[in-house]
């Protein structure tokens, strides 16, 4: 007899949440005193969450980045989160807590493949997912996030032929929404492709009546599954406006946290994989707060760029913070 994980509950916080720790105090001096910014992606740890000065998705925390006054900017997420801080910010010094911290989507699309892709067919019309290097985004025409890439591709024009890279599932997400035909780049996040129907219908037996939304990176038959596909940004919109008091977050599990803080009163059931109650993304997870600490205090580990690769990759990021808009 197979046995299969349970899904992990996060009930409604207590009322006036959970004071902060010694370590964490220790940070939020070294932030004031080195003039520092703490950009915090929706799936890093609880306790870095709780010091960051803004906790959102790839495109809010562009934003935020091209905006920063601070002389520094900590960068709590993965590599290339950091690379395209220092893009859209280059007089900044940009950390990156763990400079190992990578990605299973921008490693599935090198950028000398992609160019060799292009060469062989000049005429595509490269939409790249935010989730790629530096050296990808520099031979795009526009990037995209999850929360604006129906948006973005619906701007693209009508006689363009669109290769999507590299997350193949959102592609397709997208060319369904859009109906534009695009060419899909088979790469996709490792952390999202392991939801799957059947843990997802057995969390759904254990807590009937509760609600699934799941981020668009899933699988199409985890996708079809669930009331509501969006971003992790607008996930916190929408689980505000459900009147059902039990959802089923599928996507990573640090996203568990933010909800539970900006929609109190639910509870929130982190979606299992066939194989562990929840999903974590390893390589989000190798930031931890001692790591901030640390390089806050360091100056380092810091994210370096030539500057012509910086400046070929500025273009395709500015064109959607306007598309944007």
């Amino acid at each position: 007899m197979i046995t299969y994980p349970s899904a992990s509950i996060f009930p409604p916080l207590p009322v006036g949440g959970t004071p902060l720790s010694d370590l964490q105090k220790e940070v939020i001096a070294l932030k004031k005193a080195k003039d520092a910014l703490i950009l915090a992606h929706n799936y890093q740890c609880e306790d870095i969450q709780g010091i960051a000065d803004f906790v959102g998705d790839s495109l809010g925390l562009a934003y935020k980045a091209a905006e920063a006054k601070q002389s520094t900017i900590v960068f709590c997420g993965v590599h290339f989160m950091a690379e395209t801080a220092k893009i859209v910010n280059p007089t900044r010094r940009v950390l990156l807590p763990d400079m190992a911290a990578g990605c299973s989507l921008a490693d599935s699309c090198p950028a000398e493949k992609l160019a060799a892709a292009k060469a062989a067919d000049p005429s595509l019309y490269v939409v790249a997912y935010i989730n790629c290097s530096a050296a990808v985004k520099a031979i795009s025409d526009v990037i995209v996030t999850s929360g604006n890439a129906s948006k973005i591709v619906s701007r693209v024009p009508a006689d363009r032929n669109i290769l999507f890279v590299p997350d193949q599932n959102l592609g397709r997400w997208v060319s369904g929404k859009t109906g534009r035909a695009m060419q899909l780049w088979p790469g996709n996040c490792y952390a999202h492709v392991q939801f799957t129907p059947g843990a997802l219908i057995r969390t759904k037996a254990a807590h009937p009546g509760a609600l699934v939304v799941a981020h668009p990176e899933c699988t199409e038959a985890v996708r079809e599954m669930a009331d509501m596909v969006c971003s992790t940004e607008l996930m916190v919109g929408w689980c505000k406006q459900q009147t059902a008091q039990t959802i089923i977050i599928t996507t990573e599990s640090g996203m568990i946290h933010r909800l539970r803080k900006e929609v109190p009163g639910k509870t929130f059931v982190s979606a299992p994989t066939d194989r562990c109650s929840c999903n974590d993304c390893k390589f989000m997870k190798m930031n931890t707060l001692t790591k901030v600490r640390d390089c806050l205090r360091d100056g380092s580990p810091e994210i370096l760029m030539d500057e012509k690769m910086r400046v070929a990759a500025e273009i395709p990021l500015r064109r959607m913070l306007e598309w944007s808009k």
